[in-house]
């Protein structure tokens, strides 16, 4: 059985980065100007290898194809592709640490104590932006566009070690501790958020509801450069942590005898988890279910091992928001939906159907 499942693995692997290069065509090519396949070729080449590619024919139409695809929409697609990636792999490791398929990187408040922080920063934008101008230093100019990026990540990051401290800390963590902890610190996020909401005027609001139910449409080359490296050194990561993760299906007590340095194991999974999922929300907001309903869906159709579960995960969610986000743009175009909202109507029905599931297994 395991030759079989290792002879499977490059063949899954190999049909789902062939399933992302289709979708990233797509997603370049798909929106309320539709740009051909061919042509979508051709502006990428132009600026991946110049002279090669012929971009010199019908001037002004030649540079407004080259500022929809390469100044518009390539950077969205990158960053969907990453954050997809990100969020899903979270999710997979979460549910392998917990051993609990249910298992979301919402679980441990880090979404939420992104927004709630996020929340906080629209709020005082104005003042805050205020102040720097005030200032009129050039540093403090450019640093303007990433107070709401930098304010998820900390917002994320603050929340992690809270809930990490409640949990024992990293020398001696509980992982049942870190659950409950993880649901009052949601709780706590959830209200700081509600309540900045009641606060917010109309403007402020617009922005609020974006940002909660998460969304590409701010992406550009600034916000992917960004966000995109620290997050594919985060993926680049979690590998190495693949058979760990398989003897913790085992148990912990069980994995020690294995050899596995369990407490070492469960800080590094909980960290790169949180580098993936907080970075993913300063880029993009808080979009849901996706580190649920997509592991979910690999294991069920290729097996618990991690060796594939983990980047079969990266590649599935990648394609799963890069298809969210042309649907986003497109459904009711030249309007916007939130990509939350689609991914919402996907993992709120497939979390009861998994919640019945397993209450028909214990009975």
């Amino acid at each position: 059985m395991s030759r079989a499942r290792a002879a499977r693995r490059p063949v899954v692997l190999g049909a789902l980065s062939l399933a992302v290069a289709v979708v990233f065509v797509l997603s370049l090519g798909l929106g309320a100007l539709e740009v051909p396949a061919a042509d979508v070729l051709r502006v990428l080449g132009s600026h991946v290898a110049p002279g090669h590619f012929d971009m010199s024919s019908e001037e002004a139409a030649t540079r407004a194809l080259d500022a929809v695809v390469w100044q518009i929409r390539l950077p969205r697609t990158l960053l969907g592709l990453v954050v997809g990636a990100s969020l899903a792999t979270a999710g997979a490791m979460f549910q392998g640490l917990f051993r609990n398929p249910l298992a979301d990187p919402g679980l441990l408040g880090i979404t939420l104590g992104a927004a709630a922080a996020v929340a906080i920063a629209i709020l005082t934008a104005g003042a805050i932006g205020a102040s720097l101008e005030a200032v009129a230093l050039s540093w403090a100019i450019a640093v303007r566009p990433y107070l709401i990026p930098v304010a998820a990540f900390i917002g994320s990051l603050v929340t992690l070690l809270a809930v990490v401290s409640l949990a024992g800390g990293v020398q001696q963590l509980d992982v049942a501790t870190l659950l409950l902890a993880g649901i009052a610190m949601n709780a706590i996020t959830g209200a700081i958020t509600g309540f900045a909401i009641f606060l917010a005027d109309d403007a402020q609001l617009r922005d609020l509801t974006f940002w909660t139910l998460g969304g590409l449409g701010g992406a550009t080359w600034t916000v992917a450069l960004a966000s995109v490296p620290p997050l594919l050194a985060g993926l680049a990561f979690t590998p190495r942590l693949a058979s760990r993760l398989d003897c913790l299906l085992l148990g912990e007590a069980e994995a020690e005898h294995l050899g596995v340095p369990v407490e070492a194991t469960k800080r590094w999974i909980i960290g790169v988890g949180a580098l993936l999922v907080g970075v993913s929300v300063s880029a993009s907001g808080a979009i849901g279910f996706i580190g649920l309903v997509v592991p979910h869906l690999v294991r069920l159709a290729f097996g618990p091992g991690h060796r594939l579960l983990l980047p079969a995960s990266a590649l599935l969610g990648a394609c799963v928001i890069v298809l969210a986000d042309m649907l986003a743009r497109t459904v009711v175009a030249p309007a916007e939906l939130p990509i939350g909202v689609l991914t919402t109507l996907l993992g709120g029905p497939f979390f009861l159907w998994l919640l019945a599931a397993r209450r028909r297994r214990l009975t």
